[in-house]
């Protein structure tokens, strides 16, 4: 790529710094032109130094950047640039979010890393602790937002406006690891890893393993006082257990562990244990041994049974399981006190319902997700989440997930919610007759996911009135007599991301003027096989949501499979039609027109894209409501 002109990178950098286009500021304009000349053009150097001088106002300051530059900007080769550019941004860092960014150097180029993960491993090493009445993993959790702020990780998985996880630039990746390797804070090993000389002990160690042949650990290194260990791949020669100091294990294995935690007790100052592996089966009893672990992930096992020795944990804030496996019959889990997460708790036997009314003796859970499975009967499906709603207000995040094959609608008008509620993110990914009456008083709820099996007019009212709403995800067949209507009568006030899945044809959608004043990314996805299928609806009514930047729009239809040529803004897939001539019939493609054309008319411009799944048979609402067994 050649480098940006002077016109773009000034456009880039006020974006970046600013969030407009152009200059407010003409006493920053001199001092400006300046360093755009010293970042040559290169876009990850300009994104770099505007995200140190964010929002900063003050001539003083962008001239102590502009000086702590130097002139390495205008010289080659391009790799003593960029490391001039990063070396200023690293050393700007706070010393927290240096300590956390190095951390970063333990995984391997180009890797997806989860933010629960990363997140429990910096609180495992100690990089913070609980301050100004935030527990640890929220104080963390605001570090990884910062150093996304600051351009230094980029977003990955995002959902509900928050990042699930996160990648590394190549180069920025490179940088750290040299950095991470100077300070003897990370020593990492691998084919790809240029060998290490250090003649210090190792503190974290960091094993990339994943090629056919074996990583030698060279005998010079000194392995006595590692606290951190990660490994990608293949087990190493050497034991564990000559790690006596660990409190961070983090194994990714392809092949058999064997009996490698035969004599898990021995790694006593564990805190972080983490084990991906489908070859593991089994916990060992003696993992209740390991007093002082924070946090056990075993989701990517097979492991069926946790043992009844975990219970023992009482240190145990981070509990990560897959929906396979179960707690034992002998386990209370009451008595981990501790327990601030857990994911996912599987619930599929009678005994596992009386086990939920544990989870309210749990006073610092936090974040829970729930798996219903079958053989469930319907009284025992609505028992339990009549029992979580009910009991579980100090909650923040809970997720209700219907996994059975069974196809149950409930009732929970019935349950009577405490006040005041703690919930802020609450998804029932479970059939619901209705929106519950008492879902109006959630005062803190700012996300939310629904399947309700008919929108009624009332539904629409009562999710509207709750004013800390800003995202909205619902799943339904259709509408109370064909029509899902969003009125402008002074709801959704604070709503800024609405999803909308009409899951049967018959249901025309309609947002009338003064709706949703405030959404800024909409999200839709219905049938269409003719035109009654939309219940004579055709541009929605989008123009009325003049916040509007960004919108989705996902048709299912019998006469689309694959992908055809961008037609102006937006990709459609088309089998049988030319999609690229106005005189086309397929109704999918005027329909498609007519929406772009109300999208056209909005103040903001949003970006508009389109994608269409094969669905043949036109299913009314009506019909697929009669397959449901209801909840009375």
């Amino acid at each position: 790529m050649k480098p940006l002109s002077f016109d773009d990178s000034k456009w880039l950098f006020l974006k970046r710094a600013f969030g407009y286009e152009k200059s407010h500021y003409p006493h920053l304009e001199d001092v400006l032109d300046k360093i755009l000349g010293k970042c040559g053009g290169l876009p990850l150097a300009i994104i770099t130094i505007s995200s140190l001088l964010s929002y900063q106002h003050a001539i003083d300051e962008w001239h102590r950047v502009l000086n702590a530059i130097g002139y390495g900007l205008a010289r080659d080769p391009y790799a003593e640039t960029m490391s001039n550019i990063l070396s200023l941004s690293f050393f700007n860092l706070p010393h927290h979010l240096k300590t956390c960014f190095m951390y970063l150097s333990v995984f391997p180029e180009d890797y997806n890393i989860d933010k629960r993960r990363l997140v429990s491993k910096w609180i495992a090493e100690g990089f913070i602790q609980d301050e100004q009445g935030q527990s640890a993993y929220r104080t963390d959790e605001l570090y990884f937002n910062e150093l996304i702020n600051r351009s230094l990780i980029e977003p990955a998985d995002v959902k509900y406006g928050q990042a699930k996880a996160c990648r590394v630039h190549d180069i920025i990746l490179d940088y750290i690891k040299c950095k991470a390797t100077e300070e003897n804070f990370v020593t990492s090993l691998g084919s790809a890893v240029p060998g290490c000389t250090t003649e210090y002990k190792v503190r974290r160690l960091s094993v990339n393993n994943s090629n056919e042949e074996d990583v030698n650990i060279p005998t010079s290194l000194d392995l006595s006082q590692v606290r951190s260990l990660t490994i990608f791949g293949n087990p190493m020669q050497t034991s564990l257990f000559d790690f006596k100091f660990l409190r961070v294990l983090d194994l990714v294995y392809r092949d058999s562990m064997g009996d490698l935690f035969a004599n898990v007790e021995k790694l006593f100052h564990l805190k972080y244990l983490r084990i991906s592996s489908h070859l593991m089966d089994y916990l060992q009893e003696k993992i209740g041994e390991l007093q002082y672990l924070e946090t056990l992930d075993i989701r990517y096992t097979s492991v069926k049974t946790l043992p009844s020795t975990i219970t023992k944990l009482q240190r145990l804030a981070r509990l990560f399981i897959s929906r396979r496996t179960r707690f034992s019959d002998e386990t209370t889990v009451g008595q981990l006190k501790s327990l601030e997460e857990l994911k996912q708790f599987g619930v599929s036997q009678s005994e596992q319902v009386t086990a939920l009314q544990e989870l309210s003796k749990l006073t610092k859970l936090r974040t829970l997700k729930l798996a219903l499975q079958s053989p469930l009967s319907l009284d025992e499906y609505h028992s339990c989440v009549g029992t979580l709603l009910q009991s579980l207000c100090n909650l923040y995040d809970l997720c209700i997930v219907d996994q059975s094959d069974k196809n149950y609608c409930l009732t929970l008008d019935s349950c009577h919610i405490a006040s005041p509620c703690s919930l802020r993110k609450l998804e029932i990914k479970a059939a619901l007759t209705k929106v519950p009456n008492w879902m109006v008083v959630l005062g803190n709820i700012r996300v939310l996911f629904l399947a309700i099996l008919c929108m009624a007019p009332e539904d629409i009212e009562n999710l509207g009135a709750i004013p800390s709403l800003v995202f909205l995800e619902l799943d339904t067949l259709g509408g109370t007599n064909g029509r899902i209507i969003i009125h402008g009568n002074n709801r959704f006030i604070s709503l800024k991301y609405f999803s909308l899945a009409i899951g049967a044809c018959g249901t025309a959608l309609e947002f009338e003027e003064g709706s949703m004043p405030k959404v800024e990314h909409l999200k839709l996805d219905f049938r269409l096989h003719e035109l009654e299928c939309l219940n004579g609806a055709s541009d929605l009514g989008i123009q009325h949501l003049p916040a509007l930047c960004k919108v989705e729009v996902e048709i299912n239809c019998n006469c689309f499979k694959h992908t055809s040529n961008f037609f102006d803004d937006f990709e459609l897939k088309c089998l049988n039609y030319d999609l690229m001539e106005e005189t086309s019939d397929c109704i999918v493609r005027c329909v498609a027109r007519t929406i772009k054309s109300a999208v056209d008319t909005l103040p903001n411009h949003p970006t508009i894209s389109f994608q269409t799944e094969s669905e043949k048979e036109c299913k009314h609402f009506e019909l697929e409501m009669k397959r449901w067994t209801v909840m009375e």
